[in-house]
């Protein structure tokens, strides 16, 4: 690419864009090969593609920092509002307020950079009203006693005149801060943020760094954790955290500072959009699983998991076994019904849905069991999209 002037490729999820050979360096196609060959293909020149570059997103949705100079953008195939919208729903951040105006975003990266923002007020809000904190044990050797004293290690060893100690501290150092400390530090070293939101990620960062523990965390450790009337307004938070940590790319080195790319796996975003969307609005005699484990088989080594089941509330029964696949072919596949079909087996439920973003029109019998494509389409109203869907889900079961 050429230097001094920032470089910028866009790349439309599942579209090739064909670059002259002079405009990527062997270098730098090796480094988009080696670091994102699971978001982008890449053929090198080669009599088969005119002696030119060939970049594919492979169902993505981000922002890469590659170099200094360069920089890859993963558009999404859909509408920004709705991929807004859907991000909302799978992070359970619908019920926020503060996510009012954000579909004034035009692109990915400035909707990364609001939520940023609105983390980092939170944050600072409540370090004006003091951090939560909890009582949390420690054993340690300190100049005076404190707690329970170790007797007995003492008189193992006289020649230490330090006490060892169990005791409880008060201290904010606890896991509720650790989580958003730690999801600052990456949103700081992820590239995407400018001077529009910086100062207050920065702010934020700081007021937790020096109470708090950066310890690694986990998407999953901002999930079914418990709040009571003292940190209640953690949970808005951590719901954000859980955001920002399950699209944080793998680090790399760009010029002399570790940058964390900005991913989202769409596959994985439908997936959940679809399960939340489903546990929001179904009629209340029903119940939504979503990755519902079968155990099958001697010692349990045949394990399925499925995308969603549909449950009778009250016997308990399964109604429908559901999977959801984010691609659009002319028609399902062979292994996508073979797939649904197992799990409907193995739930002895007699109705098995693929769920498509596009209306691919099958029903047919399979045995006992009646198999069919959906569409819950992200095209047009996300809410007028799910209330079809659910129309053409619930279709000859009686109420």
């Amino acid at each position: 690419m050429r230097s001094n002037e920032l470089q910028r490729i866009e790349l439309k999820e599942y579209e090739t864009r064909r670059f002259p050979k002079t405009e990527i360096s062997e270098e730098l196609g090796l480094k988009i090969w080696q670091s994102y060959g699971k978001q982008i293909s890449i053929d090198e020149p080669s009599f088969k593609n005119g002696r030119e570059w060939d970049l594919t997103a492979n169902g993505w949705a981000g922002h890469i920092p590659l170099t200094p100079e360069l920089e890859i953008a993963l558009l999404p195939k859909v509408d920004i509002k709705n991929l807004f919208g859907m991000l909302e729903y799978a992070y359970r951040l619908k019920s926020f307020k503060f996510l009012d105006g954000l579909t004034d975003c035009d692109s990915l990266k400035d909707f990364y950079e609001t939520l940023a923002n609105f983390l980092a007020l939170r944050v600072l809000d409540r370090g004006r009203k003091g951090f939560f904190r909890s009582y949390q044990p420690r054993r340690d050797k300190i100049p005076y006693v404190r707690g329970r004293f170790d007797v007995r290690r003492s008189c193992q060893k006289p020649w230490d005149v330090l006490p060892e100690c169990s005791y409880e501290e008060h201290t904010s150092d606890v896991e509720d801060n650790q989580i958003l400390v730690w999801t600052l530090q990456r949103i700081l070293k992820s590239g995407a943020c400018t001077e529009r939101s910086l100062p207050q990620v920065r702010r934020a960062y700081q007021s937790l760094r020096g109470l708090t523990t950066p310890v690694p965390c986990d998407p999953q450790d901002c999930v079914s954790r418990l709040y009571s009337r003292l940190n209640e307004d953690y949970q808005p938070m951590h719901a954000l955290c859980r955001f920002f940590l399950e699209q944080s790319g793998p680090s790399h080195r760009v010029g002399g500072r570790t940058m964390i790319p900005f991913l989202v796996e769409m596959a994985k975003l439908y997936e959940l959009f679809v399960a939340e969307w489903l546990k929001a609005n179904t009629p209340p005699d029903f119940v939504v699983e979503p990755h519902d484990e079968v155990v099958i088989g001697p010692g349990g080594r045949i394990r399925f998991n499925i995308d969603l089941v549909v449950y009778e509330r009250g016997s308990q029964k399964a109604l429908f076994v559901l999977d959801t696949k984010y691609k659009a072919p002319d028609h399902p596949g062979n292994d996508d019904i073979s797939q649904v079909v197992t799990y409907a087996t193995t739930k002895d439920c007699d109705e098995a849905v693929l769920i498509y973003p596009k209306p691919l029109n099958m029903d047919v019998m399979i045995g006992k069991i009646r198999v069919r494509s959906l569409a819950f389409s992200l095209d047009g109203h996300l809410e007028v999209a799910g209330r079809r869907f659910l129309e053409d889900l619930f279709s000859g079961v009686e109420r």
